[in-house]
């Protein structure tokens, strides 16, 4: 017996990371379901079954009853819209809310009543009720909580990690009433086979996505400034750190650079909204100006190798491998090597960027970078292996070491081949 079709007729604003997926697994669950993206040359290759992110497959998208579109006109008529846009943070580290107010923007002349928004954005407590409410209220003549309703769900999405994936990861839901909240959960739940957590209000959803990157972000900070001590000391950090994971509470993190969308993002969202309310969040901060400059260090680390060895760093080749926020993704948001690049070009260094999973227009469109298409074979004083990518896996230190100058440095920054394997690791 077929399943009845949901009621809802659902837009999802946003096709990148978080909503593409979204939007092809609430078609899956039945939903007359709208991909919009303001990006026609990114909803153009999704209507001929390409996501330029590889996000989701091919066959994904071509089998799924979902439309995309980038002509606003296409959100008539639909009664629940799902804003899963950036939220990046501007030079000065506050909080740019300049898309989820465009979305805001696009929907009000859309908003029938009875509509129901949900933000899934990461945002500091209060955005939903307090920016988008009157935002679209301003736009749309309808009241916020009367005409419309406000939802908040946080999303999950973890990019590259199919274990982890948007189904199989709890999901909170928040929304102004009980009512409303039901029928978020009526959305939600054909699509979340982990299940949702109802959370008692939209501020303590937003509070608690806010809280769970900056808890990471902390970690990360502490075994970062570890290896910042040990550094000094001679020693190997990942062996102390190897050592002391034998007690059977010492948390497993590691060392590195802190890049992507959210962790080194969504704390500063937590901080300025602190700071709004007279209170200075030391801690945070402190962990977000140690991550931050990782970069600097790995850079200052390599160049003392290279002088120890009698290597000129003026002049001198160096090969970074990865440039995306993480292994096997193509996402560059925020990454970190590129402070890396930036100050070995300081140091004036020669650096060559390689990495097969960065299209290279959004790197030089991004970053003013131009990554190689290939290595060349013993060409270089020392490589940098900045990105735990499979391919740099499968290659060996022994592969990459022979695109190496006799001598040459191999800074391996996330482990992956082990101290014998090796020159330096963070």
């Amino acid at each position: 017996m077929a399943l009845p079709t949901p009621a809802e007729k659902i837009a999802v604003l946003g096709l990148g990371y978080v909503g593409l997926p979204l939007a092809l697994a609430l078609a899956r669950a039945g939903f007359d379901t709208l991909g919009f993206d303001t990006d026609a040359a990114h909803v153009a290759l999704l209507q001929q079954g390409q996501d330029r992110n590889g996000e989701v497959s091919d066959t994904s998208l071509q089998s799924s009853t979902a439309r995309f579109s980038s002509a606003p006109d296409a959100l008539q008529g639909c009664s629940c819209f799902i804003l899963a846009v950036p939220t990046p943070i501007t030079d000065a580290k506050a909080p740019d809310l300049a898309p989820v107010r465009g979305a805001c923007a696009t929907i009000a002349p859309y908003l029938a009543e009875g509509a129901l928004v949900i933000l899934e954005s990461t945002v500091y407590p209060g955005v939903t009720e307090e920016v988008c409410g009157p935002e679209l209220s301003r736009l749309s003549g309808l009241q916020a909580g009367a005409q419309f309703k406000l939802a908040y769900s946080p999303e999950r999405v973890n990019p590259g990690d199919a274990e982890h994936s948007m189904e199989n990861v709890v999901k909170v839901i928040s929304a102004q009433d009980e009512e409303t909240l039901d029928r978020v959960e009526a959305v939600y739940a054909p699509v979340i086979k982990a299940g949702l957590h109802r959370a008692s209000s939209i501020m303590t959803a937003e509070a608690a996505k806010v809280i769970e990157n900056t808890q990471r972000d902390l970690n990360i900070a502490l075994v970062n400034e570890f290896s910042l001590i040990f550094s000094r000391m001679g020693l190997d950090t990942l062996e102390v750190l190897e050592a002391a994971g034998t007690k059977w509470n010492f948390l497993p993190f590691r060392p590195g650079l802190v890049g992507g969308h959210c962790i080194g993002v969504d704390p500063y969202y937590l901080t300025y909204r602190a700071e709004q309310l007279g209170y200075h969040p030391e801690v945070i901060l402190a962990g977000r100006r140690i991550n931050d400059n990782m970069g600097v260090h790995v850079t200052q680390e390599l160049i003392k190798t290279l002088l120890a060895r009698g290597i000129n760093p003026s002049g001198a080749r160096v090969l970074v491998m990865g440039f995306t926020f993480k292994e096997n993704c193509a996402d560059t948001r925020n990454t970190r090597v590129a402070d890396i690049m930036r100050e070995l070009t300081a140091y004036s260094v020669s650096p060559d960027l390689y990495d097969p999973w960065v299209d290279p227009h959004t790197a030089l469109a991004d970053y003013g970078l131009t990554p190689i298409t290939a290595p060349e074979s013993g060409a270089y004083d020392a490589m940098i292996v900045a990105v735990a990518h499979d391919q740099f896996k499968e290659m060996g230190s022994d592969a990459i070491r022979a695109l190496g100058k006799p001598g040459a440095v191999l800074y391996d920054l996330k482990g992956v081949f082990g101290k014998s394997g090796s020159d330096l690791r963070l």
